[in-house]
């Protein structure tokens, strides 16, 4: 198979769908690897490293998609990008298609098989492909929150950790998962005094049981959601519905019921944010105000730290790519029914479920797709 990696072009997203590493294994494998110039540099993988690889270096992007079987990237296709995409061809990357009904038309439109990262599960009922870039999002969650946090910034003023004689910031994170536990880790290293929300009682055991002395934990109903939040000088919202549209777990009115200048960062913009007032920023200007509470909503917060970002990604994606260069989509999605969870477009058709539902589209199911 002839697989493609072309340059990111969203936004400040420095990482790359492939790493010299794995192009080095794909060409083992006996596949072409195709390589937009420059599309390693932002991780510091200039194209020297992929043409030592055996890899190909091109000009454009165009050439990437017009020449290769496969497209291996990091974030969504971008309108242009989505162009470029054609019948047959797969694409395999984060898409985060519910809250986007503009991508999911134009992938669609296209005829391209499209495999996402964050629905590809295992058999623990664990997210593989998302948990890396979770793990990152969730250790940066705090940090970008103490420095949304500085009076400069628009925030509170409050130092994470106090110092003697002053209390620590009041930190409540929505959402026991892997952002949320990695999250809770970090707030309570800087020194924070750190709740973490769940709805799931064997969660909270298992976090009670491992970090007990770290964090709290406190059920996440609704009336006990807003009366720790009206306590916290950061809230992290970390709550993932797999391929779902994220539920609004602070709305705009309760806003009001915050401390001023609060920090909310949320980690589920992807998938439409768990803030009513959330909206996508960038890195260039990752932060607004609205109603005097700070929102930190950066789409591609891993980004940030794009070096390890692409190698913690590139050693979860390297299997599952190998499989569909090696087998072919049908072939490896046959194999592996975790794969076939990933599988959201195929030749026109939607095959995921929870985005049909947040879209109001018809869903073909996967396993009908690999018939056709």
């Amino acid at each position: 198979m002839h697989i493609g990696c072309p340059k990111e072009i969203k936004p400040q997203e420095f990482r790359v769908g492939l790493t010299p590493n794995a192009a080095v294994e794909a060409i083992a494998h006996g596949h072409q690897v195709t390589v937009e110039t420059m599309a390693g540099a932002g991780s510091g993988f200039p194209d020297e490293d992929y043409i030592a690889a055996g890899a190909k270096i091109v000009g454009t992007a165009k050439e990437v998609f017009d020449t290769t079987d496969m497209i291996v990237k990091v974030k969504e296709p971008q309108a242009g990008e989505r162009k470029m995409l054609r019948e047959g061809q797969i694409l395999f990357t984060y898409l985060h298609l519910a809250p986007d009904p503009a991508q999911t038309k134009d992938l669609m439109e296209s005829g391209c098989t499209a495999i996402a990262y964050e629905t590809v599960t295992d058999r623990n009922g664990g997210l593989p492909l998302l948990a890396p870039m979770s793990e990152v999002a969730g250790r940066l969650a705090p940090q970008v929150g103490a420095w949304t946090l500085q009076k400069a910034n628009g925030g509170r003023g409050v130092l994470m950790g106090g110092v003697p004689g002053v209390g620590p910031a009041r930190v409540v994170v929505i959402g026991g998962g892997v952002v949320g536990t990695h999250a809770a880790r970090i707030a309570a290293g800087m020194g924070a005094d750190v709740t973490v929300l769940d709805r799931s009682l064997p969660r909270m055991r298992y976090l009670d049981d491992v970090y007990g002395g770290t964090f709290k934990t406190s059920y996440a109903s609704a009336g006990n959601t807003i009366e720790l939040a009206r306590q916290a000088d950061m809230i992290i919202g970390a709550v993932l519905i797999p391929g779902a549209a994220a539920p609004k777990l602070i709305s705009r009115a309760q806003l009001s019921e915050l401390k001023p200048g609060a920090a909310l960062v949320d980690v589920a913009i992807d998938q439409g944010g768990c803030f009513e007032t959330s909206k996508a920023t960038t890195h260039q200007d990752p932060i607004y105000d609205v109603d005097g509470i700070m929102h930190y909503c950066v789409a591609n917060m891993p980004g940030a730290v794009a070096r390890t970002s692409t190698i913690a990604l590139g050693n979860a994606t390297m299997p599952f790519m190998l499989a569909l260069a090696d087998k072919g989509w049908k072939k490896a999605c046959e194999d592996d029914e975790h794969l076939l969870n990933g599988l959201n477009v195929h030749a026109g058709q939607l095959t995921y479920y929870a985005v049909g539902k947040a879209l109001g589209i018809d869903v073909l199911s996967p396993q009908l797709a690999l018939k056709n």
